[in-house]
């Protein structure tokens, strides 16, 4: 957790963003200048549990109040089904009941802006259980935005591997998880950055969730939902 306080100048509207899409939760209060502060944790109880609690400590640890958050940001996943429902409908009501605008943004391009300027391309990869990956493909954009190169996908993770066929960065618990069969299927293909950028942080959400805002790319929060990219099981037990 690093909160820095309240004394310096802030630049532009201040975010309030919420990173649950695994099993460390984050959130983070960021503006175009800086991150004001931001709390991780990981941990195997459900985000439900200390959420709200976290984002009132890091409030008054930051001097700030509702009426001084322009804006919540979410990300939408893919990830954790029980995670994202916690994390979207915590910001969804948050929202409605600040009136701040509603931001989404995709745990992977999250993943992804952590290697902003990377002169690689940069495969973010999250464990999707069933012994499948969620991953996609970026390439260093302007201004830090990642520019995403592929469509998200869930798939095995050495079909993945046999869509690389250049040196690329893999990022997440996936590729932590799969690490050998990347690094066998892949040889020098495979590189690994330094692990404090392996997790989905909040603050990574939060400054590419300043770019929507700006851009007006708001939701509505009564239609917002997560990026599953597949069914959940609930889904698949309708059918």
């Amino acid at each position: 957790m690093t909160p820095t306080g309240n004394h310096l100048p802030q630049e532009g509207p201040v975010v309030l963003a919420i990173e649950t899409s695994g099993m460390c939760g984050s959130i983070a209060l960021v503006t175009g200048r800086e991150c004001i502060g931001e709390y991780s944790l990981q941990s195997k109880l459900t985000h439900s549990r200390r959420l709200l609690a976290g984002i009132d400590w890091l409030l008054g640890e930051a001097g700030l109040d509702w009426p001084g958050i322009g804006g919540i940001a979410v990300s939408l996943g893919p990830g954790s089904f029980t995670g994202l429902r916690i994390g979207l409908s915590t910001a969804k009501g948050l929202a409605m009941a600040t009136g701040a605008p509603l931001l989404g943004v995709s745990a992977l391009d999250g993943l992804a802006a952590q290697l902003a300027h990377a002169a690689l391309p940069v495969c973010p990869v999250l464990d999707a259980r069933k012994k499948e990956v969620y991953a996609a493909f970026f390439r260093s954009g302007p201004e830090g935005r990642p520019h995403k190169t592929s469509d998200s996908m869930v798939l095995p993770p050495a079909a993945l591997a046999a869509m690389i066929s250049e040196p690329t960065l893999l990022v997440g618990d996936g590729a932590a998880l799969y690490g050998d069969l990347f690094r066998e299927r892949l040889g020098g293909l495979a590189l690994f950055p330094p692990a404090p950028v392996y997790f989905p942080r909040a603050a990574a959400i939060g400054f590419l969730a300043l770019g929507n805002l700006a851009r007006g790319e708001v939701l509505d929060p009564a239609a917002a939902v997560p990026i599953y990219i597949r069914p959940s099981e609930a889904e698949l037990k309708l059918f």
